[in-house]
């Protein structure tokens, strides 16, 4: 016999609940307050949540036909909250996404988001160009993934994660359309060849102009900020459109010729663009020690030969247990 405990619904359940009603909008003072005391519960609470509505927009992007809002019809009485909460399609919706995200947990979450959501993408360590039907070519950079929205007006990519060089076959004879790049709330069109974009969170991205120049504008922002050859610039939500004058673009893709390049770089840095292209995890234990400068070129087809050589150059320990290196 089940007890009242393992009855209750799982914590993937109710994020995947919560989810549903929070896309549906509509939460009064009193939901409000009742999803706040859940997330204040349990300290898994909110990475679960943010983890099921990251599946629900996803899905939305693969553009299901699952309702997902409904006008209310007009009626005498108005239905309990419970039985608002519980309509039959907010039933099947969370059903869905409590099968989506249980099925893309097993599966190592973000990556198979990815996978669902992208046309290209590359693992940890691998570096691949992709050549697109109008000519243009795409470089992508380790662990990233890119999604292709070409239609009448423009030729339109997403850049969903690490970053990527684009090649752009220029608007000539039958091609007419823009190429724009958007990512983490902007986007970049371009008015000449070559730039790269790096996306650094949700809401923050960066752009170098590699060849003639490019248009950065943000989402809901009138404002454009054209770069032009070597010039460099980040964009979030919070800031607007920052110039990078000081940003080597050689150095920042470096990738691209199979190498990284650091500049007296903070270790903890060092240590963060080495998790991106190696497999396993670096883990430092020290926030001191990660202050400490680093200067190195690194392959990538040797990046194991490199750690050990950095170990060793700055005199620190180095402990591996499964597929996690402890730096102390």
């Amino acid at each position: 016999m089940n007890s009242p405990e393992s009855q209750q619904p799982s914590i993937t359940e109710t994020a995947a609940d919560w989810a549903v009603r929070l896309h549906a909008g509509g939460l009064d003072v009193q939901e409000h307050a009742e999803l706040q005391r859940w997330i204040d519960s349990d300290s898994r609470h909110a990475a679960e949540l943010a983890f099921a509505q990251q599946t629900w927009a996803a899905l939305g992007d693969l553009q299901l036909d699952t309702p997902v809002h409904r006008q209310r019809p007009p009626s005498v009485g108005v239905p309990s909250r419970r039985a608002q909460r519980r309509r039959p399609w907010r039933v099947a919706a969370s059903v869905a996404l409590l099968l989506v995200v249980a099925g893309v947990g097993w599966l190592q979450g973000p990556q198979a988001l990815l996978q669902m959501q992208a046309d290209y993408l590359t693992a940890k360590g691998e570096v691949r160009m992709v050549r697109l039907v109008d000519g243009s070519t795409v470089e992508l950079d380790s662990s990233s993934a890119i999604r292709l929205d070409f239609d009448g007006e423009q030729r339109r990519i997403s850049l969903l994660a690490g970053s990527a060089i684009f090649d752009v076959a220029p608007m000539a004879g039958q091609e007419t359309r823009p190429f724009v790049v958007r990512s983490a709330g902007g986007q970049t069109r371009a008015l000449g060849t070559r730039f790269v974009v790096g996306r650094e969170a949700d809401d923050q991205a960066w752009v170098g102009v590699l060849q003639h120049s490019v248009a950065v504008t943000q989402q809901d922002k009138p404002q454009t900020t054209v770069l032009q050859e070597g010039q460099a610039a980040r964009y979030s939500m919070q800031n607007g459109v920052v110039d990078l004058p000081n940003l080597d673009l050689a150095r920042a893709t470096s990738w691209r010729r199979g190498v990284l390049v650091f500049d007296r770089q903070p270790l903890a840095k060092v240590v963060e663009e080495l998790n991106r292209y190696r497999p396993g995890r670096v883990v430092l234990t020290d926030a001191e020690l990660g202050k400490r400068e680093v200067s190195a070129v690194v392959r990538l087809d040797m990046l194991d030969k490199a750690l050990g050589t950095l170990t060793e150059e700055l005199q620190v320990r180095r402990f591996d247990l499964a597929g996690v290196s402890l730096i102390y």
